[in-house]
């Protein structure tokens, strides 16, 4: 929790301003923010019997029950198309849990112009006025509406109660405190002022003028409020485009928002088609940047999209982007083999592998493959895949009819190919939902596509090297594949250990040792990669925000200038 206070002059009206700067020599208002701490949410353990199990339950059932009809938003009024689409739970696919309508160009452009007034007002709100609104948020989503944010991500996405509770809960309400601290924390800089009698330096944190299109994905909730709500935090007006499947959980978030006493127009909830959006926004002279997080083919068309239009933008469009990636698990020979298993279970299994961090591509010497190997099978064959409200199901359905062709054609692949052996699950079924079991193959060919394309589910493919061919099998690492999100290496050999950190530098913008690689936490490891996983904009650290801001440094004189000249010249 953090505690905020009014700036002394954040709700000066223009002619005070002019007192304030005859009576203490400054026009420009300082802004006191009060020091307050900031912790990570706490997970809470839903465990038989406990609160928060029953409250889940109940939200589970009054979520299930009804087909919710979601409007589009723009400027606070509610619109409908005859753009029908529905969301249905991926583990029973016949269930519709939302109804929503697709915005078409006109309403998109209506929502941009809405936008950018919107953007000039909401930019002049104190700091401490926007402040009070993530706390008030925050609050929200951690008592009043945690379990309805938890049960429509659990129907809707079908993640697990921890799946849930780590990502619509904790990671949610860490993204909304924690990036307002740091914005706490930049205003603590200010430019050094030689003698603050004759000058004074100052810095102001500015929204970019223009409108910031959030495009966010289905596998996180928290990540589509991270998309939306810190540019906004930051004194800019978004369009929100969030994933169909996605969609129930999004709305969530923007409905607490709203209560939280965000204006209208701030955010506007504009669900489309993914072409039509794209290609409306990035005709709009007023494109201030996009926040984006899906898949690089995506990206790509929007960036060539933005390079076309380049000479008609009144900014440069600042395009930041979370692309996925094809993570690897690298083991030593001196590594703890119980820990290799269980944390490659969990990375490469949980939630169906749909992680954008989720371990699909291992690395095991050869000396210790027969005890992981049987270990891998042992656990696989144990997870329970199931529907959501069985709290005993380790993960469920993957998430559309799209996903589940093209994670299976993966699966198919590996059962036509000489290189590469199924030697656990491989099977599927999309009757009732889109399930598909953990699926691990071993390959003989490291460079096999199975070992180098983002395949976004359960399947991991495992390179069995021998000991003494160490520096080849490190060299696949970084470079078989274009992406670079997270990485992970299992040894106890320090050396190796540290060989590993500088060797694999640039092949995981999130790299961890002795641990799986999943599981970040914003405040604790700022998520992103580099090459074609990202920007690497660190999304939960100090320096995310600064991308959404367009700063402005001021120059207070109070000493007049009374001669052209300098000393020099007349001497």
């Amino acid at each position: 929790m953090f505690k905020l206070i009014r700036s002394k002059s954040s709700a000066l009206p223009h002619g005070a301003l002019k007192n304030y700067a005859r009576c203490f020599g400054s026009v420009v208002p300082d802004v006191q923010l009060q020091d307050f701490s900031v912790e990570n949410e706490t997970i809470l353990s839903y465990r038989k019997n406990s609160p928060e199990r029953k409250a889940l339950q109940e939200a589970l059932k009054r979520t299930a029950a009804t087909c919710e009809d979601v409007p589009i938003v723009i400027a606070g009024k509610e619109y409908k198309t005859d753009r029908v689409v529905h969301q249905v739970m991926p583990h029973n696919h016949a269930h519709k849990l939302a109804k929503f309508y697709y915005a078409d160009q006109k309403l998109i452009q209506q929502a941009i112009c809405s936008a950018v007034e919107t953007q000039t007002k909401w930019d002049r709100v104190p700091l401490v006025e926007r402040l009070k609104i993530w706390e008030r948020a925050a609050d929200l989503m951690a008592g009043k509406y945690r379990q309805d944010l938890n049960a429509a991500t659990m129907l809707g996405q079908s993640k697990t109660v921890i799946q849930a509770e780590i990502d619509a809960a904790a990671e949610l309400i860490d993204f909304i405190r924690i990036h307002a601290y740091f914005l706490k924390e930049c205003t603590k800089y200010q430019p050094i002022s030689e003698n603050i009698k004759v000058t004074k330096n100052s810095m102001r944190y500015r929204g970019i003028d223009g409108f910031i299109a959030a495009v966010s994905p289905f596998n996180f909730t928290a990540i589509g409020g991270n998309l939306a709500y810190t540019p906004a935090l930051m004194g800019n007006a978004v369009l929100w485009k969030p994933s169909d499947t996605a969609l129930l959980s999004n709305w969530r978030i923007f409905n607490i928002m709203r209560e939280a006493g965000l204006p209208d127009g701030v955010v506007n909830f504009v669900p489309a088609d993914g072409p039509v959006f794209g290609d409306t926004i990035t005709a709009s002279p007023y494109l201030a940047g996009i926040n984006f997080t899906g898949s690089v083919p995506t990206f790509n068309r929007l960036w060539k999209q933005v390079a076309k239009n380049i000479d008609s933008y009144i900014n440069f469009p600042r395009l930041i982007g979370e692309c996925g990636g094809k993570n690897f698990h690298f083991v030593h020979e001196s590594a703890d083999v119980e820990s290799v298993v269980t944390s490659t279970i969990r990375s490469a299994f949980e939630y169906c592998g749909q992680k954008c961090s989720a371990c699909s591509r291992m690395y095991v010497p050869e000396s210790l493959w027969p005890a992981i190997k049987s270990g891998l099978q042992r656990e696989a064959e144990q997870l329970k895949i199931d529907d959501v409200q069985d709290m005993s199901t380790f993960t469920s359905a993957v998430i559309d009819d799209k996903a589940f062709k093209r994670i299976t054609s993966y699966i198919e692949h590996a059962k036509k190919s000489s290189n590469l052996e199924i030697i656990a699950g491989g099977t599927y079924s999309d009757s009732k939902g889109y399930f598909i079991n953990p699926t691990i193959v071993q390959t003989t060919d490291p460079l096999d596509r199975i070992m180098t394309e983002e395949i976004f589910g359960p399947v991991l493919t495992i390179y069995v090297y021998k000991n003494s061919d160490l520096d080849k099998a490190m060299d696949l690492v970084g470079t078989s594949t274009k992406f670079a999100l997270t990485g992970a290496v299992f040894g106890q050999d320090k050396e190796f250990v540290c060989r590993a950190l500088e060797e694999f530098k640039m092949a995981a913008g999130n790299f961890y040792i002795n641990d799986k690689s999943t599981g970040s936490v914003v405040g604790q490891q700022p998520f992103g990669g580099g090459r074609m996983s990202g920007t690497n904009d660190k999304a939960g650290g100090p320096h995310y925000i600064l991308r959404w801001t367009s700063p402005q440094s001021i120059k207070e004189t109070f000493v007049p200038l009374r001669d052209i000249n300098y000393p020099y010249m007349s001497e």
